[in-house]
């Protein structure tokens, strides 16, 4: 006879907890789903199990039996203990924490008529190795040894774009299959990244290899899970949920792009694939490899308190120099008369590129035609009824769209404040952007990638064939085309408004805008001739942007670190940001001032600093309105914190009046909106 602790399928905080039940299966173990009776209901309930012992509790009447136990799959220890970290680290519920482990989907009745690694094969990718640059040999020599020695360790692979990171990856994962073990290759998005996934499944076979993103179905989700639990799949590539796949023995993480925002959740749990990397590591005894041009601050800081071994690539591994770089004054060309989102040096530079036969990227982090809609009349300014915030103006579409909530309204012909007909559009989206370059280069074939163009199954894969293809002169795009991209033929990119992250109230703001600027200039001359750079921006004085135009990392992070230690952020200390959300805004900012008064004395006597209740950036999403509390913890305090905040959370539990009112925790948000 076993007795078991095991956490119950019930998305509730009441049962959150570990419920003890009896079991006469000798063999069952950690990590076994069962079904078991739960409360006065008439049908068993599923169950996942996180201790096994020979002797009954103390103190415990009533046990119960266990009913049945699942042989359709089990989930590896580890896991259970990545859900008992998630729980406590991200203040959230066992469940949720559980609900990341499982096989996301069902298992199909048939099945599926496709496989998603075809469209991955046969695509010209070399199943040779190239032979190793000197400084990627040393930094190969370096984790080597430790992937044979089944050693913990935490690389930070810091290597100027088209440096040959990928390469080292697929040598270290050749050494961890060599060794028995699994890999896990994460990427920030898989669509933009099918080169990686081919380079694997040339190298090592597609039948290795497994996938997971939310472009699969249901079916093919649960296969390729399966897959790797049944140890047909030895490499994991996927997403930042990739980091929970349930690999027997993980040997290998690899976090490509670490320092982008796609890597932490946006729903409960909301986790940060990075840390859940770290600590899956501690558990397997793997290493992990953080791959960026651009690392994240907290990354660096590590790097240099000793946490990570940084390596280094300096170089492109064909050699060709880094692109040439130019800061253009948009002050300057309005004073000049010019009024377009092009100024006089990216046009010429445009012109040139494509009479030598070069292709161009033109950046803007800012989809639609105009950022806003307003009344040059009396001031009003077209806005979301049930977030708040200003409506960005589709041309494509005739349609003012909210880009939280998707709402979608057609633009008024007169104002509905003063009823003139003085209704304008502000501020360039990339549809204003395509819409220019089609018109001053008729020649060109210009596209867009944006989240626009995306929508549409199978449109990135289209338009980036094109463009590899030389279809495709002058691609525009978001973000989507400022990372993972790798083609010959670019000699131009143009960042259109170099100040659109700069001026979001965040505290990585500047991190995020170097970040982009840097990633984007490193689409340029990635061939054998070298490309250049133009960044249009209205603050051309700007450290930020002053030290990505030079490519000077060291010195944007240095200043970039003083200025955290005295503001009091990461990685000097840890925010706690709580978020209130409900359809009264007299009723959830009295909860939110509640909680407020509840938390302040004892976080402040950890060394906090609690911040109290105010309006969220987003004040109202999705008809809900929003307050916020942020607390500011000493880094070896903010366990405590955690802590405190979950007896909160217990606490609201249990009281009565407030159901229709959520406060979600979060630790160390990317953006604080």
């Amino acid at each position: 006879m076993k007795y078991v602790d095991l956490v119950v399928d019930n998305a509730s905080n009441s049962t959150d907890n570990l419920y003890t039940y009896r079991c006469s299966d000798d063999d069952i173990k950690v990590g076994d789903i069962v079904k078991v009776p739960f409360a006065r209901r008439r049908k068993d309930i599923t169950g996942y199990v996180f201790a096994v012992s020979d002797h009954a509790p103390e103190n415990i009447k009533g046990i119960r039996d266990v009913a049945s136990v699942s042989d359709e799959y089990s989930l590896p220890p580890d896991l259970i203990r990545m859900s008992s970290w998630m729980k406590h680290r991200y203040m959230c519920r066992y469940i949720d924490a559980i609900s990341c482990m499982i096989p996301p989907g069902k298992k199909p009745k048939r099945a599926p008529a496709k496989d998603p690694l075809d469209e991955y094969t046969g695509d010209g990718a070399s199943s040779d190795a190239p032979p190793l640059t000197e400084e990627q040999q040393a930094a190969f020599d370096r984790i080597k040894p430790k992937i044979h020695s089944r050693e913990m360790s935490y690389f930070l692979l810091n290597g100027v774009t088209s440096s040959g990171k990928t390469e080292v990856y697929l040598r270290a994962c050749e050494e961890t299959l060599k060794e028995g073990r699994d890999a896990m290759i994460l990427v920030p998005e898989i669509s933009l990244t099918p080169q990686t996934i081919s380079r694997f499944t040339a190298r090592f076979g597609a039948d290795k290899v497994a996938v997971m993103h939310s472009k699969l179905t249901k079916g093919q989700r649960y296969v390729q899970w399966m897959r790797a639990r049944n140890g047909e799949a030895k490499i994991m590539i996927g997403a930042r949920s990739a980091v929970f796949a349930p690999l027997a023995d993980p040997g290998l993480i690899v976090i490509d792009e670490e320092h982008e925002s796609s890597y932490k959740a946006d729903q409960t749990p909301k986790y940060d694939a990075v840390s859940a990397a770290l600590m899956r590591a501690k558990i397997s005894g793997s290493v992990v490899i953080l791959g960026s041009a651009t690392p994240s601050v907290v990354s660096s800081y590590r790097a240099k308190k000793g946490y990570y071994t940084e390596l280094k690539l300096l170089k492109r591994h064909n050699k060709t120099p880094l692109p040439e770089v130019s800061i253009v004054d948009m002050r300057d060309e309005l004073k000049d008369g010019n009024r377009g989102v092009f100024s006089s040096r990216l046009y010429n530079d445009i012109k040139k590129t494509l009479e030598e036969g070069r292709q161009v990227i033109l950046f803007l982090n800012r989809r639609g035609y105009s950022s806003f809609i307003s009344c040059r009349s009396c001031g009003y300014v077209m806005k979301c009824s049930t977030c708040g915030i200003s409506m960005t103006y589709h041309k494509s579409s005739g349609m003012a769209e909210c880009h939280y909530c998707g709402r979608r309204v057609r633009v008024p012909d007169v104002c509905p404040e003063c009823g003139s007909s003085y209704i304008r559009y502000f501020g360039a989206g990339t549809e204003q952007v395509e819409e220019a370059a089609a018109e001053l280069f008729p020649e060109a074939v210009c596209a867009r990638l944006d989240l626009d163009t995306a929508k549409k199954k199978g449109e990135t894969k289209r338009i980036l064939n094109l463009f590899r293809r030389g279809k495709i002169n002058i691609l525009v795009g978001t973000q989507l085309v400022a990372k993972g991209l790798d083609f010959d033929n670019v000699g131009l990119v143009g960042i259109v408004a170099a100040d659109v992250t700069l001026n979001i109230p965040d505290y990585r703001s500047a991190e995020r805008t170097y970040q982009l600027i840097v990633q984007a200039s490193g689409r340029a001359g990635r061939g054998d001739r070298p490309g250049s750079v133009i960044i249009q921006t209205y603050a051309p004085d700007d450290r930020t942007i002053e030290a990505a135009a030079r490519g000077d990392y060291a010195g944007f992070l240095r200043e970039e670190l003083a200025v955290r230690e005295v503001s009091g952020y990461p990685p000097f200390t840890n925010i706690i940001r709580l978020v209130f959300s409900g359809e009264d805004e007299v009723k959830t900012r009295a909860e939110a001032d509640s909680v407020f008064r509840e938390i302040e004395g004892l976080a402040v006597k950890l060394g906090a600093a609690v911040f109290s209740p105010q309006p969220a950036y987003m004040a109202k999403l999705n008809g809900r309105y929003r307050f916020q509390i942020l607390v500011k913890s000493p880094v070896a305090r903010t366990k405590y914190c955690r802590r405190l905040v979950e007896n909160i959370k217990k606490e609201r539990s249990r009281a009565s009046g407030t159901a229709d009112i959520v406060m979600v925790a979060e630790l160390d948000p990317y953006s604080i909106t």
